[in-house]
């Protein structure tokens, strides 16, 4: 039946060969797991089949929140620009999936073209029929962020049951959709209203076994003072502590993202830094794509084993005539058991598990006389598919990384802080003084003078072991005022002259401070009767 089963020992011990690894993706998918999906009807159970385009598609990043979080004035933010089928406002305005991707032109293109679109990756979608595709469209434009990834803007989530059934589909089985495939999940928080509604817990556990991918945005803090602030992501850290349950936190970005003035400018600098940090996570979504991709095919083979399992199990224990369906009820109810056999047997870890209440439901519509028995041969095709083969693509992993190491998102937002006065932490710290005429170390010369002039200085320098007496009164820990040691000592000569011991404490004062020291000494640093030394 299956022609590639002949696979003989010696083939299966050698990995196999890939130029690319989407390539090496592609073929282990097709030849290796794909085979065993469909044997045990995985995707009736758990995700549609995967395509090329999942493998080739660029990073996305899955926004999520209730109602007014400013989730499509976010991606406006990234973009800075407005994005054809956008519509914001304080009430519920988006009430459709928009995929916002690279295009040649603006324009929109309907759900139900897009599901049959080889070239995306949403042609599973088409299983959560037309009242999900009637609310879901591409909203395609000319974009430099767009070059390098794609974000995915939902409806605002909202509080009640009613709401959840009107959808017309499964909402939260949309997102887990989305979710296997993003490659970040943002979820979008409002300072003024952090309750988790019914359907947002919901969602956030559908979102389980994806909180690598998670981040938090606290989002429009700008509308509130810093002792309310410090309440609100306290409140929020404990909420979001009862809902997702990992020992870890999940990261927590606190700003205003939108392009108009802060309302309450007292945390700029919080902000400025929390948007720092979140760009730079996204900015690396492209380098890193490729390895998620293999993380996620990874974690889908050893889903498909552990369901290999159960189902051969339960073929195992049906009756090969009567009584097919009291069997059949007794084995969904005591699948708990049939799930601790297996985990005994084969030393398989719980958390591989697909979750318990959720497996008993779909059981309970399948034919369990249509179950395949165990096949060893295609369990040991994903075996050394993740032993031999996963090994070889983690090395190209490497090499394609190490050959591209700049490729990052640039444009829009991303592009509004790399250059001049307004880059993060410009003028501050070791870049205090970046523009000014005289050197910004004069300023306190004089007292450093005063301090230079009682350590003993022999023809106008200090030796190591006397600076050392006063440098280490600071606190700070030798490896940093070694570091400052070998910044201040231009001329390398072990000894200080009263402008390298002046840079010495200013550099200490830097740190102390809170700011990190450079690796190498700004050239507005140097001091004046050191700059030609130098050039």
């Amino acid at each position: 039946m299956f022609s590639w089963l002949g696979t003989d020992d010696r083939r299966r011990k050698d990995p196999e060969v890939f130029q690319t690894v989407s390539d090496g993706l592609k073929k282990l998918y097709k030849t290796k797991l794909l085979p065993l999906e469909e044997h045990y009807k995985f995707h009736e159970f758990h995700s549609p089949a995967l395509e090329d385009a999942d493998f080739d598609n660029k990073p996305m990043v899955l926004l999520v929140g209730q109602y007014s979080t400013g989730k499509t004035t976010f991606i406006r933010y990234l973009l800075e620009q407005d994005f054809p089928g956008m519509r914001i406002g304080p009430e519920p305005t988006t009430d459709s999936f928009i995929a916002v991707m690279q295009g040649d032109v603006e324009g929109i293109v309907p759900g139900n073209a897009l599901v049959v679109d080889p070239k995306k990756p949403f042609r599973k979608l088409n299983a959560f029929g037309n009242a999900f595709l009637n609310r879901f469209v591409c909203a395609q434009l000319p974009n430099p962020v767009l070059e390098s990834i794609s974000v995915i803007d939902t409806p605002g989530i909202l509080s009640g049951e009613k709401q959840r059934i009107s959808r017309g589909y499964d909402f939260a089985a949309v997102l887990e959709w989305f979710a296997e495939r993003v490659d970040r999940i943002i979820l979008l928080f409002d300072a003024h209203k952090l309750d988790i509604s019914d359907e947002f817990s919901e969602v956030i556990k559908a979102l389980k076994n994806h909180e690598d991918k998670m981040r938090v945005v606290l989002n429009k803090a700008d509308q509130i003072e810093t002792q309310q602030l410090m309440r609100v992501y306290g409140a929020l850290m404990w909420s979001l502590g009862k809902i997702v349950n990992t020992p870890e936190v999940i990261r927590v970005y606190i700003g205003s993202f939108w392009s108009h003035p802060l309302l309450i400018p007292d945390n700029r600098k919080l902000f400025e830094a929390e948007e720092q940090d979140l760009f730079r996570d996204i900015q690396s979504l492209p380098r890193n794509a490729a390895l998620r991709k293999l993380n996620d095919l990874i974690k889908r083979a050893r889903l498909a084993k552990v369901h290999a399992y159960i189902i051969s199990s339960l073929k195992k224990e049906m009756p090969s005539m009567f009584g097919k369906d009291n069997k059949k009820k007794e084995l969904v109810n005591n699948l708990g058991d049939i799930y601790a056999r297996i985990e005994r047997e084969h030393q398989i870890s719980p958390g591989d598990f697909p979750n318990l209440r959720k497996m008993q439901d779909q059981l309970q519509a399948q034919d369990f006389s249509k179950f395949q028995p165990l096949k060893s041969k295609l369990l040991e095709t994903v075996e050394d598919m993740l032993a031999n083969d996963i090994a070889q693509l983690m090395v190209l992993v490497r090499q394609e990384e190490s050959q591209r190491p700049t490729q990052m998102v640039k444009g829009g937002a991303f592009e509004g802080t790399l250059h001049g006065p307004f880059g993060h932490g410009y003028g501050e710290g070791a870049g205090e003084g970046i523009d000014d005429a005289e050197w910004v170390v004069a300023r306190d010369k004089p007292m450093y003078d005063e301090i230079f002039y009682t350590l003993s200085p022999v023809d106008g320098k200090i030796t190591g072991a006397n600076a050392k007496k006063e440098m280490v009164r600071s606190k700070l820990p030798n490896t940093v005022l070694g570091k400052i040691w070998k910044l201040a000592d231009i001329d390398k000569d072990g000894m200080l002259d009263d402008e390298e011991f002046a840079l010495a404490n200013h550099l200490i004062k830097v740190k102390l401070e809170g700011h990190e020291l450079p690796n190498e000494l700004p050239s507005h640093l140097l001091p004046p009767s050191k700059r030609k030394v130098t050039e």
